[in-house]
């Protein structure tokens, strides 16, 4: 039986001391503030990250460096016979796409890269499956095709409290966003697959996080209905705001074991502090 390393990225949401606790391999993300160079969680934590923002610092992220992969997959390979790599999707960066051109040419046939065209809690779920399947014995590359294959099998949905950021990063014109905040409009977006798109746009906070739930629901009852799902809620900002969120999704869905993780920052950057959000992943 192949003895296999997993290892991810920290836009999965991992921190350094669960990827320990898992025995996985984490690369940290890079991010620029004001064009100085941090590694999330590593050289910047969360609480920082959103002291920054707050005072209008430039964000800028950026791909996992390749000799820091190569690295890592040399170090783990040292014990272990392949390394199954999960980085956020394809559709959101081009890391994925670099990493699979390097582990071709400096580890051929021993660094296999899933993209299973997911990020954040969904990315999570794929690293701790990946983890269950090398324990059932499946070889890296059966892992691999198994996640890829399954990789459209999850949805996220977050609420948005301010477009102040999506305006600074592009992804909506001052004019719609001085519109935003003159109606108090509320946007939700989703991603589902490789894309992060808007779902829909409500009045106020509160109308957001019910559309949220009711998107969950309509999950359920339809695509996902008489499987076995994991539920995910999802924040940015202060670690406070997560509980209330979490008791209000349990409720929703009474009966189901709910997990409850910040935003990685390559996601936070674009929605600021005081976003919620949810997600469901089909069980392999």
């Amino acid at each position: 039986m192949q003895k296999i390393a997993v290892v991810t990225d920290s836009n999965s949401g991992i921190r350094p001391e669960e990827a320990k606790e898992l025995g996985i391999g984490l690369i940290p993300m890079p991010i620029y503030l004001n064009d100085k160079l941090y590694f999330e969680n590593l050289t910047l934590h969360h609480s920082e990250f959103y002291e920054k923002l707050r005072a209008d610092a430039d964000v800028r992220t950026s791909q996992p460096f390749p000799a820091d992969l190569t690295e890592l997959w040399g170090q783990l390979l040292e014990k272990a016979d392949a390394v199954v790599y999960i980085p956020m999707s394809s559709g959101l960066s081009g890391s994925c796409e670099v990493a699979k051109a390097l582990a071709a040419e400096e580890f051929p046939g021993r660094v296999f890269v899933a993209d299973n065209r997911r990020i954040s809690v969904s990315q999570r779920q794929s690293v701790l499956e990946a983890l269950a399947l090398a324990e059932q014995g499946m070889a890296a590359a059966a892992i691999v095709q198994k996640l890829e294959a399954e990789s459209l099998n999850a949805g996220i949905y977050i609420a948005v409290s301010t477009m102040k950021y999506l305006k600074k990063g592009g992804r909506v014109t001052p004019a719609a966003a001085a519109v935003a905040a003159a109606l108090n409009l509320k946007p939700v977006l989703q991603i589902q697959g490789d894309k992060l798109d808007a779902y829909k746009k409500v009045r106020g906070m509160e109308a957001a996080c019910t559309a949220m739930l009711d998107a969950l629901h309509t999950e359920l009852e339809g695509r996902f209905a008489g499987q076995k799902v994991r539920l995910y809620a999802a924040y940015t900002g202060d670690d406070g705001a997560a509980e209330p969120w979490l008791q209000r999704v349990r409720e929703a869905f009474p009966g189901q074991d709910i997990g409850c993780y910040p935003l990685p920052l390559s996601v936070s950057c674009h929605l600021g502090e005081g976003a919620l959000g949810v997600g469901v992943v089909k069980c392999i």
